[in-house]
């Protein structure tokens, strides 16, 4: 199977970011469970983040926004990442499952990945 092309790239990549924001509105109290205690308004946060996520989604598809909308999903990425971070203190604060923190400890080093994924699909000048 050959790699995907820039355009199926995109094509996913604003898929995974619109539908992760959409996920914001329609399970938001999720969400709000792990913005971190010292943020205020933790349902405005998620509504906000949620909105960017859609719009940088939707920004990378077209060529006049696509660089901007890459540095604003870097942006995004590099400010959600305190709240993955929180999601798995509460869930040894819970005692969660070793299955659940495991998944949470792996999740961590996939926010560089996808950071490189908007880099090279969206906010290069390639």
């Amino acid at each position: 199977m050959s790699p995907l092309t820039r355009s199926q790239s995109r094509t996913a990549l604003a898929i995974f970011f619109v539908v992760g924001g959409t996920m914001h509105f329609v399970v938001s109290g999720s969400y709000v469970q792990i913005v971190p205690r010292w943020l205020p308004d933790a349902r405005l946060i998620v509504a906000i983040s949620g909105l960017c996520e859609i719009m940088g989604g939707v920004g990378v598809l077209y060529r006049p926004t696509r660089r901007l909308a890459g540095w604003g999903l870097l942006a995004l990425l590099i400010a959600v990442f305190p709240a993955n971070v929180h999601m798995l203190q509460l869930a040894y604060a819970s005692h969660a499952s070793a299955l659940w923190i495991s998944a949470l400890w792996l999740r961590l080093p996939l926010q560089p990945l996808l950071m490189w994924w908007v880099w090279r699909t969206a906010a290069s000048r390639q």
